[in-house]
C-alpha cells in the first residue's frame, strides 16, 4: 500500500528550512542565501522513494510583517500549516525562544498536529547547548522527536527523513507523479532562480525590495531563452543592481544562467532588464501582479 503525507517546514527567517527541503530531496527546488526572508512563496517539494511520498512545503519564515509582502508571506507560512499532516519545526542549536516559535507551539497544542523538532546548525554549538535546546522545547511541548542537525552539510538530515515516515498515511495513488521533485512551473523556478542571484551578489536592503517577472520563456530545441525584468523600489537601487558598467546584472545572469543550465538540463539564454517600482512592498496590486497571490 502506498503512503503518502504533507509536511511543513516552519520556523524564524534564516534557520534553514530550505536548506533542510534541498537536502532531503537532493535537489535544489528552493533558492537559498544568507539573507533572512529568503524564501516568499509556499514551495513543494516531493521525495518519493518506494512506496512512500513526503511532500514537503517549506515556509516563508515567519516574521512580524512590516509590509503587504510580509503581510503575504506569513498568510503563506501560516496556510502551510493548516494544510499540513504534520509539521517540522526547525530552531537554530542555542537561540532564544522568540515568539515565532511560541506562535507554532500554540498551533499544535491547539490542533494536535504532531511534529517534530529539527534543531540546526549543531556544528556551530558543543554537546551541552543541543542538549539545552532540547530541554527547553520538550519543556513547552509535546514533540514526537527531537532531531540535531546541520542541513548545510547534509549531517542529521536523513534522521529528519526517518522520524517524518511516520507521519504518513495509507493513500491509493500518490498526489503526485513519482519522478518529479517540485511542482513549480519552470517559469516560477526561472524567476526564484534569478532572485536568489540577486540575493547573493548584492548586499544590503536592496535585494529584499526586488521581484522578478519572467516575461518571456521560449524553448527554441535545446534552447532556452528567457527575458526577466527586474523590479527594485527606487532608481538609486536600481544603480546598484546593474552596477558599474553593467558588471553587477551581468554577474546575476552569468550565475542564474548556470544553475538553470543544470536544473532545466538545457542551454540557457538570459537577458535581464531592470526598472524601477517604487514602494511595490506596500501596494497589495502590487504584490499580487508580481506573483505573491494569497492562497485559495
Amino acid at each position: 500500500m502506498k503512503k503518502t503525507g504533507f509536511i511543513a517546514i516552519v520556523g524564524r527567517p534564516n534557520v534553514g528550512k530550505s536548506t533542510l527541503m534541498n537536502a532531503i530531496l537532493g535537489e535544489k527546488v528552493a533558492i537559498v542565501s544568507s539573507k533572512p526572508q529568503t524564501t516568499r512563496n509556499r514551495i513543494i517539494g516531493i521525495h518519493t522513494v518506494g512506496e512512500n511520498q513526503f511532500v514537503f512545503l517549506d515556509t516563508p519564515g515567519m516574521h512580524s510583517p512590516k509590509n503587504k509582502l510580509g503581510d503575504f508571506m506569513m498568510g503563506a507560512a501560516n496556510s502551510s500549516m493548516r494544510d499540513s499532516d504534520a509539521v517540522i519545526l526547525v530552531v537554530e542549536a542555542g537561540k532564544p525562544i522568540t515568539n515565532v516559535e511560541e506562535n507554532v507551539i500554540a498551533y499544535l497544542k491547539n490542533t494536535g498536529v504532531p511534529s517534530v523538532i529539527a534543531i540546526n546548525k549543531t556544528d556551530l554549538c558543543d554537546a551541552v547547548t543541543v542538549a539545552e535546546t532540547i530541554k527547553t522545547y520538550a519543556s513547552l511541548h509535546d514533540f514526537e522527536a527531537f532531531v540535531p542537525m546541520a542541513a548545510k552539510k547534509g549531517s542529521g538530515v536523513d534522521a529528519v527523513l526517518s522520524e517524518c515516515e511516520k507521519f504518513l498515511g495509507e493513500t491509493e495513488a500518490f498526489f503526485f507523479p513519482d519522478d518529479i521533485a517540485t511542482d513549480q512551473p519552470e517559469r516560477v523556478l526561472a524567476s526564484e532562480i534569478i532572485r536568489e542571484k540577486i540575493l547573493r551578489t548584492l548586499n544590503k536592503e536592496v535585494p529584499h525590495g526586488t521581484a522578478v517577472v519572467i516575461e518571456e520563456f521560449k524553448e527554441e530545441g535545446k534552447l532556452i531563452k528567457i527575458r526577466a525584468e527586474i523590479f527594485c523600489e527606487k532608481a538609486s537601487h536600481k544603480g546598484i543592481i546593474v552596477g558599474k558598467g553593467g558588471e553587477a546584472l551581468k554577474l546575476i545572469g552569468t550565475r542564474a544562467r548556470q544553475d538553470l543550465e543544470r536544473i532545466l538540463g538545457a542551454k540557457v539564454y538570459i537577458n535581464l532588464w531592470v526598472k524601477v517600482k517604487e514602494n511595490w512592498r506596500d501596494s497589495v496590486a502590487a504584490v499580487s501582479n508580481f506573483g505573491y497571490k494569497p492562497e485559495e
